[in-house]
């Protein structure tokens, strides 16, 4: 099953150094545009209002497909987080790293329990909240993997899966297959992807580049119903040049 290439988008965390003023942004957005895409993740854009962001988006040609917000934020205040959803024009979000302790079970069922509370609050705003993963959701308590424990513990319907491909592979999982376990409830998805250094240490390389299997990965993705792919790039000297790499390969394995 090809990728449909209209639900491409990037990360801006990528390119968070270039986000720091007003022009700065225009100017990034506008080159994110040039480069294909048509559609950006907000985060890592603290010194604009909400509602200037979608305005500036709209100015270069982009519309927002979904945000990274405060960890506590959703779980402390979740109708400010959609309110903002709301200005923004987009109905995805991601709580973004865990902002509470993991090391025992009645911490990750507390999350869990806290996360599916946050997101009945989005959904009756018509949002929708996901979960963004590092490989610290794949240390093992109780015999089974934190993430898959947060999954089986929340309500599928109020929290869904923003599954990201580099910290699923460096956690020891298999991005297909939790694509394929994710199956209806995986709308969001970072594409991430990486290399072994000379001293043995990973490096981010653009999508392609890399060791990650994306072919298999967006086949599964695909047929999980994915909403958006996005693409994302945690360090590189020269993001703007990684950006367009993965865009391009990303559509060569689209659909004509």
């Amino acid at each position: 099953m090809p990728l449909d290439g209209r639900k491409i988008a990037l990360q801006l965390w990528t390119v968070r150094d270039y986000l720091g003023s007003e022009a700065e942004v225009a100017r990034t957005f506008a080159r994110v545009r040039e480069i294909g895409y048509e559609h950006v993740q907000v985060s890592g854009i603290d010194a604009l209002a909400p509602s200037r962001i979608k305005q500036l988006a709209e100015d270069a040609g982009l519309s927002i497909c979904a945000t990274h917000e405060d960890a506590r934020e959703i779980i402390e205040e979740p109708a400010k987080v959609a309110e903002k959803l709301a200005v923004l024009g987009c109905r995805f979000t991601a709580y973004p790293h865990p902002h509470v302790p993991l090391d025992t079970l009645d911490q990750v069922f507390a999350l869990a329990d806290d996360l599916s509370r946050a997101g009945e609050v989005l959904r009756r705003h018509g949002r929708l909240l996901t979960y963004h993963n590092h490989a610290l959701e794949f240390r093992k308590l109780g015999g089974k993997c934190i993430l898959d424990w947060l999954y089986e513990r929340s309500d599928p319907i109020l929290l869904h899966a923003e599954l990201d491909t580099y910290w699923v592979q460096a956690g020891g999982g298999d991005p297909a297959g939790y694509c394929a376990r994710l199956s209806g409830r995986l709308p969001l998805i970072h594409l991430k992807d990486y290399v072994i250094s000379r001293d043995n240490t990973p490096i981010s390389a653009p999508l392609g580049e890399g060791n990650l299997s994306f072919p298999i990965i967006l086949r599964e993705a695909e047929m999980a119903d994915c909403h958006w792919y996005i693409v994302e790039q945690e360090d590189c000297p020269e993001p703007f040049a990684a950006i367009e790499t993965s865009y391009r390969y990303l559509k060569s394995l689209a659909a004509p």
